[in-house]
């Protein structure tokens, strides 16, 4: 175990040439970052999962209540032992094949079997009163975090002059609002990992493995500075998605148009230009000039790199959803929604005979299924 431990810590790949261990070791006249400072975060991230259920259950519901939201969720497929075994012991997705043979065995039509399936998925996922209340914690935290960010960084050299994350680097003693600041993403971001179930769950739940990995490579190796602009600025968009997503929820459409807007400017122009021009150029070239590059510094940049691309990504399912909003005339679900839906998809059970099933193939296109098939839903990102 220990020569793994070593292996791992070798210095040669987390520190520039000529520094070691020893050298960031906290002293009376300087505090450094220390890898077991990032113990308090898995604590503090059960705390603040704590504070979470306390605040949606006294803050966030007393709100959703207020606004007219329903706690039910979408329309519950009409049970049925045949499909439920199919459902839950075989595929939740039937194929043609399969369809058949089911409307076959239960005398429905493949439509009707087909809708019971869209239903019964449906009723997996969280009500839209759960959604907003989980909006509203993430609105809630992201307004204070971001707003803590600026209120500190405007103090300090490295946001005014990026060249201040690198000179004598890595000897840069840690402040408080530094080790604060880090230790609460952190913390927040392993919180995220028990989260409400959804559509894109293990994709959101990879991409908060893979800021989890950021904020703990760039604090063990004390690029604290540039990791505070980072975080910084992607939640400055985070606060107006989930404001979007409130609204959107609340069914306010005009006020969930204009946030949407707000957000798609300011998470495009600060993804795809910002981060790019002020982050990435201060990561690869200020640094690569001041410091010099060495093995950890190849992937943190790479990790930031990665991340560039999913920005850009995520940038192009907000412009499609805007074109898509402008040729309706309001903002319409992307397609990374939390709800499935299509033409053929109601509020009506499944009749027990096929003879019935004209009675079921309409829509309730006016106000969809508690609201979730009209609004605003933004991609979850960061």
């Amino acid at each position: 175990m220990a020569g793994i431990l070593a292996w791992f810590w070798n210095e040669r790949f987390w520190l520039p040439h000529n520094v070691t261990w020893a050298d960031l070791k906290n002293t009376e006249e300087a505090t450094f970052p220390q890898a077991e400072d990032l113990y308090l975060a898995c604590p503090l991230a059960f705390c603040i999962f704590m504070i979470r259920m306390v605040f949606e259950r006294f803050i966030a519901r007393p709100c959703a209540m207020g606004l007219k939201i329903q706690a039910n969720g979408p329309q519950k497929a009409q049970p049925n032992a045949i499909l439920e075994k199919v459902f839950t012991a075989i595929t939740k997705h039937p194929d043609e094949k399969r369809l058949e043979g089911l409307s076959k065995q239960l005398d429905w039509d493949v439509r009707t079997i087909q809708r019971w399936f869209r239903q019964r998925r449906n009723q997996e996922k969280p009500s839209t009163l759960a959604r907003f209340c989980e909006s509203m914690w993430r609105f809630t935290f992201y307004l204070y975090i971001f707003t803590y960010g600026v209120r500190f960084l405007k103090k300090t050299q490295w946001l005014w002059n990026t060249r201040e994350c690198w000179y004598n680097y890595p000897y840069q003693p840690l402040t408080v609002d530094v080790h604060y600041y880090y230790i609460l993403e952190l913390s927040f971001y392993l919180s995220l990992l028990i989260d409400i179930r959804r559509k894109d769950f293990l994709i959101m739940f990879l991409h908060h493995l893979a800021t989890i990995s950021l904020i703990t490579f760039s604090y063990v190796n004390n690029m604290a500075r540039v990791g505070t602009l980072v975080m910084c600025l992607h939640d400055a968009a985070d606060v107006l998605m989930e404001a979007a997503k409130m609204a959107n929820y609340a069914k306010c459409q005009a006020l969930c148009n204009l946030l949407f807007a707000m957000f798609a400017i300011l998470f495009i122009s600060s993804r795809l230009g910002v981060y790019p021009v002020w982050i990435l150029n201060t990561t690869l070239f200020e640094s690569w000039e001041i410091v010099g590059p060495y093995p950890s510094w190849w992937v943190f940049n790479l990790l930031l790199i990665l991340l560039q691309l999913l920005h850009s990504f995520w940038s192009y399912l907000i412009v499609k959803t805007a074109c898509r909003a402008i040729s309706k005339g309001k903002v319409s679900k992307d397609d990374r929604s939390d709800i499935e839906s299509s033409s053929d998809e109601d509020d009506s059970p499944p009749p027990n005979q096929k003879h019935h099933s004209s009675a079921t193939n309409g829509t309730n296109k006016t106000h969809g299924t508690n609201g979730y098939l009209t609004g605003a839903p933004c991609p979850d990102e960061h």
